[in-house]
């Protein structure tokens, strides 16, 4: 029944003209709401990977003050005196 009915509706121009209108306006719509998410996505993409150079950063910073740090007391003790500190 449902699809003589549809076969009868779409026999008619102005039924095509709108079913074609109608499946325009949904290509649209699907293609807008995909490039949101593409949006979204990189937008994450993005504050990921700078939350990842300021962790690199850090730890970089904690690499050089490891690599210049005293390597035993009297080296302390020589730079306590020599004012490096």
């Amino acid at each position: 029944m449902w699809a003589s009915l549809t076969v009868g509706l779409m026999a008619r121009p102005w039924a095509r003209r709108v079913a074609g209108f109608a499946l325009a306006v949904l290509t649209i719509a699907l293609f807008l709401i995909n490039l949101r998410r593409s949006g979204e996505r990189a937008g994450r993409a993005a504050e990921r990977l700078e939350t990842l150079e300021r962790t690199n950063a850090i730890q970089r910073q904690m690499l050089d003050a490891a690599a210049r740090r005293p390597r035993s007391r009297g080296d302390l003790l020589d730079r306590l005196r020599g004012g490096e500190f």
